[in-house]
């Protein structure tokens, strides 16, 4: 990560700063702005996307910019690109299609308006920056075989959990130990948070209700290791993973099955524990000097270690992730293949035929990590696909729900990319 902070001063100096099209200018969204504008040299935000177009002149404002231009076509938008002018809209696809912007950084954490984001900032060959582990979790993939034959990058961020994961994942094998787990520490876990529960919480910390809930009932935690574990090949212990709770997170090296760390690997997270809110891995090597060494610096008595990183910073992070990409075409985390897990969509509470799933972070469902061949063998339905959906069958609490209860809605396509990636991996 070192030798990104001197590639971007080449830019800066050059008077070429990487251009960045921002879609979602939210919580996270106007902290990325303030990030860039006022603390990156090299890298500028030069449109931002937002459903409202107050709140993306708001991230501008937020960051000291005096003045912002709204467009309403690609070619307003390329000329004000070209001078140097800050643009907002509120169609995403003017800054996939616009010329001079070289990456999108795609943070409204919705499915189906991200894939079609997704899919045509990849066909306009965009580098595509995900602070969205749904989306990833759903059909990145199939998003990184469209990424790879347009010749960019399709990559989910730092400062998010999976790619500080990844990023510690990268570091415990280049010196020499072999990863065995990778986890989350977390504080909290309840599968029938709501809405309605978290609302404190959410006006608290300027979340939305549903965002909060999905952090506390075990979907997003689900989603980012879907993401880690499509990374690295490592699959879920069981379903809904092991989820200990510890003091510490050098406590962990004793916490999981030693013949599942062994037998290619784990994802999974630790519950309580300090320090907190941040990130582990547990590397694995039994060579006896190594183990003296390991001894000296206090790291345990291994053979297996625990490493860890304390805390994570999502937007102070994320313009690292588009330097990685447009200046190296290094993705801080991304699919090797086909899909490893899966979150499936289990019910929250008794539900009806003819219910409405409302989806990540609502009422009715949580997700639940679960590896693909179990996921596909049951005919699971992936929580990133569940909002919109009615059931047709009476689903007890704590059920799984299954593509033979649910109609769908009709005409979506990250329905149809779900479909494209069953095919393309099997």
């Amino acid at each position: 990560m070192i030798i990104v902070d001197t590639a971007l001063r080449k830019r800066h100096d050059n008077n070429n700063p990487i251009k960045v099209g921002l879609v979602g200018a939210g919580y996270i969204g106007r902290g990325i702005t303030l990030q860039i504008e006022r603390y990156l040299p090299g890298m500028t935000v030069a449109a931002i996307a937002n459903r409202t177009l107050s709140a993306a002149e708001r991230a501008y404002r937020e960051a000291g910019v005096g003045s912002v231009q709204t467009v309403e076509n690609v070619s307003q938008l390329n000329e004000a690109v070209l001078k140097g002018v800050y643009a907002v809209t509120d169609d995403p696809h003017l800054l996939c299609e616009a010329e001079g912007i070289e990456a999108i950084i795609e943070a409204t954490g919705h499915v189906e308006y991200s894939a079609h984001v997704a899919l045509n900032g990849i066909k306009n060959k965009k580098h595509m920056i995900l602070m969205n582990a749904e989306l990833d979790a759903t059909v990145g993939p199939i998003l990184k075989v469209y990424a790879d034959r347009a010749g960019v990058v399709v990559t989910n961020a730092d400062g998010d959990q999976p790619g500080v994961m990844m990023n510690l994942y990268r570091f415990v094998k280049s010196i020499g130990y072999d990863p065995v787990l990778v986890g989350n520490i977390k504080g909290l876990q309840d599968y029938y948070r709501t809405p309605e529960t978290q609302k404190g919480f959410a006006e608290a910390h300027g979340l939305s209700p549903e965002m909060a809930t999905s952090f506390a009932d075990g979907t997003k935690i689900s989603m980012e290791n879907a993401v880690v574990a499509n990374a690295t090949g490592f699959k879920a212990g069981k379903r809904g993973m092991y989820g200990p709770r510890c003091k510490h997170v050098n406590e962990a090296v004793d916490l999981f099955p030693l013949d599942q760390l062994m037998g290619g690997g784990l994802v999974d997270y630790i519950i309580g524990a300090e320090p907190g809110p941040g990130v582990f891995v547990l590397g694995h090597n039994d060579h006896p000097e190594r183990r003296n060494y390991m001894k000296y610096f206090k790291m345990g008595a291994g053979p297996i270690y625990p490493f860890y990183v304390p805390y994570h910073l999502p937007h102070l992070e994320v313009p690292l992730t588009v330097a990685r990409a447009v200046l190296f075409h290094d993705a801080a985390i991304a699919p090797v293949s086909g899909p490893v897990c899966d979150v499936i969509t289990v019910a929250k509470r008794n539900l009806k035929a003819g219910d409405m799933l409302d989806g990540i972070g609502g009422f009715t469902c949580y997700g639940m990590l679960e590896n693909v061949e179990v996921s596909q063998k049951e005919n699971l339905l992936p929580m990133g696909l569940s909002e919109g959906c009615r059931l047709s069958t009476d689903i007890p609490i704590d059920q799984p729900v299954t593509y033979d209860n649910v109609i769908l809605p009709k005409g979506r396509l990250c329905d149809k990319l779900r479909d494209e990636q069953n095919l393309y991996f099997q």
